[in-house]
């Protein structure tokens, strides 16, 4: 069993790895409206009248508005961008955010849980900020089975069993209310590997290519969000978004 000194090492290091990794990444990058993603439907029916919200780990790809919200990431190149358009931004990881316990009505922490080493403590620290009853809405990656050269280079740390993932959310005080099939990775294994070759071999030359073209393609062809209630099939689902409650207590 790994020791404390070892675990904090090994989240050391992968904090590094990721923070390398999105502030190439977006220091190339160009700004996403939350308007133009396939989340914004939903999260026009989230946003609370007058209450606080909070957006973790956006990078320039924001979901919740610009105007209002509080948001929290790694990489210093994103958030200066941000600030540029006016938001509210301060550098932070989602282990040790820097707010009083019950502060948001509504929290969106997309593709972050799985980057840290330390899963629970993002979980409890996002339910520390959550006031009883905020929605959160979270994603994550499914079945580890399904691992790929992507999932090792932009820094994730694991993929989620579906059965440990409905445990863990509910040892978090969290109550699935909806979810829906997520993710924009591309379907094919062999485009997959032909994308990481590039990456490697080519990077700066790929990110070109990824900001600028591939990702406003993918944001053209995105599909329509299916929300069901309570949890989706996740059989066959990579990816999954979760639009949870935060439940009353301690327990």
């Amino acid at each position: 069993m790994a020791t404390r000194l070892e675990q904090r090492r090994d989240g050391h290091e992968l904090l590094d790895q990721n923070r390398r990794f999105y502030d190439r990444l977006w220091s190339g990058a160009r700004l996403v409206d939350p308007q133009r993603f396939n989340t914004w439907p939903l999260v026009r029916t989230l946003l609370p009248e007058s209450g606080q919200r909070l957006e973790v780990a956006p990078g320039l790809r924001p979901r919740l508005p610009l105007e209002g919200t509080q948001f929290v990431d790694i990489s210093a190149p994103a958030l200066a961008r941000l600030r540029l358009r006016g938001a509210q931004v301060v550098l932070g990881e989602v282990t040790a955010l820097p707010f009083a316990d019950a502060t948001f009505d509504l929290v969106c922490a997309l593709d972050v849980v799985e980057h840290v080493e330390d899963d629970d403590g993002a979980l409890s620290e996002l339910t520390r900020v959550a006031k009883a009853g905020a929605v959160l809405l979270i994603s994550m990656p499914l079945h580890p089975s399904r691992w790929t050269s992507f999932d090792d280079f932009v820094g994730h740390k694991r993929r989620y069993e579906p059965a440990r993932l409905l445990a863990k959310l509910a040892q978090h005080r969290l109550v699935v209310e909806r979810s829906a099939v997520f993710g924009m990775q591309p379907p094919s294994s062999r485009l997959v590997d032909f994308g990481m070759w590039w990456l490697v071999h080519h990077r700066e030359r790929a990110l070109w290519w990824y900001n600028r073209a591939l990702m406003p393609l993918g944001l053209r062809f995105q599909k329509e969000l299916q929300l069901a209630p309570g949890m989706v099939a996740m059989g066959e689902v990579d990816e999954i978004l979760l639009v949870c409650r935060r439940r009353q207590g301690t327990g």
